[in-house]
């Protein structure tokens, strides 16, 4: 999981471990690894086909031309091993407020539990606050109780019940 994109300037930095972990826009280089990111995971290694870009650099180039999302790559020893999207979203209630949204985070498994998600939230949120949303909010599947932990402890609460309906 090679970096393509050293050109890329870094969003922030952390030290994890020995090594300087760092947050960057995503490029589109990076779309095989994030694709392996998104695969290696008991829900995503079912739904999600690593071997079969073409849907994903459409839905990339769509995130990457909208100025309200962003795709985020975490970088770790010149390896992409992190990722999320954040959507800001535009609404009526709370006074025509506006709201952040994230989606699809991943860390690689070796390096859950070493703080790389914490960095990548909290970063998410100090974005979102200079953006002027009031709220941050995500969802994580049910079974996913390390997840659930995770951010109770980063100060979500589990104050909704999410619905979905696959198309």
């Amino acid at each position: 999981m090679t970096s393509r994109s050293s050109a890329v300037p870094a969003l922030v930095t952390a030290a994890v471990g020995s090594e300087t972990f760092s947050l960057r826009h995503a490029t589109k280089a990076d779309l095989p690894q994030i694709l392996q990111l998104l695969a290696d995971d008991q829900l995503g290694s079912t739904r999600e086909r690593a071997d079969a870009p073409d849907p994903y650099e459409l839905a990339f180039d769509a995130i990457e031309s909208d100025p309200a999302h962003l795709l985020v790559v975490g970088e770790l020893g010149g390896e992409v091993v992190a990722t999320f999207q954040l959507s800001f979203i535009p609404g009526l209630s709370r006074r025509g407020s506006w709201r952040a949204q994230i989606e699809g985070v991943r860390v690689a498994k070796q390096l859950r539990g070493q703080g790389t998600g914490a960095v990548m939230m909290r970063w998410a949120i100090k974005h979102a606050r200079e953006r002027g949303c009031s709220l941050v909010q995500l969802t994580t599947d049910k079974s996913r109780l390390a997840a659930h932990r995770f951010y109770e402890r980063l100060g979500f609460v589990c104050s909704h019940e999410g619905m979905k309906l696959t198309l």
